[in-house]
């Protein structure tokens, strides 16, 4: 979000167009997430951690040394296959890390997320804002180089013998990519072509069909993408739904912030922060969910997962309603940004603890991987949402008005409320046991 506008002024195009540099993006990770979360599954998780990381190293080179536009999104569709890299990890965790410890270690996976976001944003506009855009994805070029040794040295070597050796499911993958696609896509370009204009229309249609023929195709198939019986686990659902409504909200917030930061004072609501500061805004979002995930750590010996899902909802709810009351001010920001970060860091370390918990070993890659998914849609619809609320207010500056502004951030506030408020009947309403930490796998084998 911080590249976009500098994208846009030295490639020559428009910001709109700019804005394609993260619907690729999203819309190739939509599409590998639960791909590379079925694979995971299987024997070979270190030839696809590894294959992976090259495969968005060499995206990261073709966008650094991009000559024109068209080139610079195929590096970032590249990239894009980084969206898929928190299920094989989950995976291996969860077949390598000693019992006592798998729990805070997927917990931990989850909420990097979150975290890499906070240190990212930071680092992102220090280096563009010293020397080019170009800098920053040579930076991450070497990151993946250095990820790439600590897979190659710390990962078990050869194949994982305890794994199943299933057929993949190519008609699964190929009718989830498209319908997922082609929903993405009128999410995110449903603000540049108008939500009632054929192409959007047709885009959700195209989604709505394919969709439900690879609901039905994965019910019938005997070794399906994704488990959807598995879907049917209370706690599995509750932390999908959860997944999907947190990811809208949150991106409503991080998109709006960094507006604001990087808006002149003029509007009434700018910071007017340069490129350089304007990325450690989102500092505070990776100290709160880090953490939030020590404290995860703690309480969930005392307090049940379900338990934690509407603590991090509410913490994320009072952080939407400190952004939307109260955001002229830097200080303002920074303290929305460090709550949100803790609600997030709390949420997500506790969704994907309670599906590992819940489904069998050789579920667990695409389960948590549709999870992954399901924040991916969510945020997409997130940040749709904020462009159609702001373009529909636009001041005679040509930026989003202050009305505008106080608009979106009143949704991100209010859907993280209506999740909160979810979150709390449904745990009043449950009647479930106690369970423990872990979930022996004999008991998540018949959830499947």
């Amino acid at each position: 979000m911080l590249l976009v506008p500098a994208i846009s002024r030295e490639m020559d195009v428009t910001v709109s167009t700019a804005q394609w540099m993260l619907t690729i993006n999203l819309l190739v990770g939509a599409i590998a997430t639960p791909v590379m979360g079925r694979l995971s599954d299987g024997p070979h998780k270190k030839l696809l951690l590894l294959t992976s990381l090259s495969i968005i190293l060499i995206g990261s080179i073709i966008a650094a040394a991009a000559p024109n536009f068209t080139v610079f999104l195929i590096g970032r569709a590249l990239q894009g296959l980084s969206y898929g890299i928190v299920p094989v990890t989950i995976a291996l965790a969860r077949r390598y890390v000693a019992a006592d410890k798998v729990q805070f270690s997927i917990s931990s996976l989850s909420v990097t997320v979150s975290t890499g976001m906070g240190i990212g944003y930071p680092l992102t506009g220090i280096i563009a804002g010293l020397m080019d855009f170009r800098f920053a994805f040579w930076f991450a070029a070497l990151f993946v180089v250095t990820a790439i040794i600590v897979v190659f040295r710390v990962v078990p070597a050869g194949p994982d013998e305890g794994a199943p050796r299933i057929p993949f499911d190519f008609t699964g993958a190929s009718l989830l990519g498209l319908g997922l696609g082609a929903l993405l896509l009128g999410v995110s370009e449903g603000p540049n072509w108008g939500w009632s204009s054929p192409w959007t229309i047709g885009a959700f249609l195209l989604a709505a069909i394919v969709l439900t023929a690879w609901v039905a195709a994965e019910l019938r198939t005997r070794h399906p993408l994704v488990n959807l019986r598995v879907l049917r686990n209370g706690e599995v659902l509750l932390a999908n739904g959860t997944a999907a409504g947190l990811g809208a909200a949150m991106y409503i917030g991080l998109s709006i912030s960094s507006l604001i930061a990087q808006a002149p004072t003029s509007t009434g609501y700018g910071i007017a922060l340069p490129l350089f500061w304007a990325g450690f805004v989102m500092f505070p979002l990776s100290v709160g969910s880090f953490s939030a995930n020590r404290l995860v750590r703690r309480l969930s010996r005392r307090i049940r997962l379900t338990a934690l899902l509407p603590i991090g909802a509410g913490v994320m709810a009072a952080a939407g309603m400190l952004l939307w009351l109260a955001h002229t001010e830097l200080w303002e920001i920074l303290v929305g940004m460090l709550v949100l970060g803790v609600g997030m860091g709390t949420s997500y370390a506790a969704m994907p603890a309670l599906i590992a918990r819940s489904v069998a070993t050789a579920e667990l890659g695409s389960s948590v991987s549709f999870n992954q998914v399901l924040r991916t849609v969510g945020s997409s619809f997130g940040t749709a949402m904020a462009g159609a609320v702001l373009a529909a207010d636009i001041a005679p500056d040509l930026h989003p008005s202050g009305a505008g502004i106080s608009a979106t951030l009143g949704i991100g506030a209010v859907l993280c409320a209506v999740v909160f408020i979810a979150l709390l009947i449904h745990t009043f309403v449950s009647r479930s046991p106690r369970q423990g930490d872990i979930r022996p796998e004999s008991r998540a084998a018949g959830t499947r």
